[in-house]
């Protein structure tokens, strides 16, 4: 079993490409980056898949989609690790 994956990790892939990810496209990034089965946490929840977290920083206004593409709101993402 791998370890959980911090949920700032995604929002870091999703910040560092050049343009916005569908879901389907960050499922296959995180995939190959974390391996398939792999859990993820944030501050305040864990064992969640990566569909979990999506909704999870959805609901927290850290994450929106827009014409199908995941945009991050930097303003609302904590700044520790």
């Amino acid at each position: 079993m791998s370890e959980s994956v911090h949920g700032h990790e995604i929002l870091r892939l999703l910040l560092e490409t050049p343009e916005p990810l569908t879901q389907a496209e960050l499922r296959s990034i995180a995939a190959r980056e974390f391996g398939a089965d792999a859990r993820y946490h944030t501050c305040s929840a864990a064992e969640m898949t990566l569909d979990d977290l999506i909704v999870f920083l959805m609901g927290r206004g850290k994450l929106s989609e827009s014409d199908g593409r995941l945009i991050v709101h930097r303003r609302e993402i904590c700044n520790h690790d």
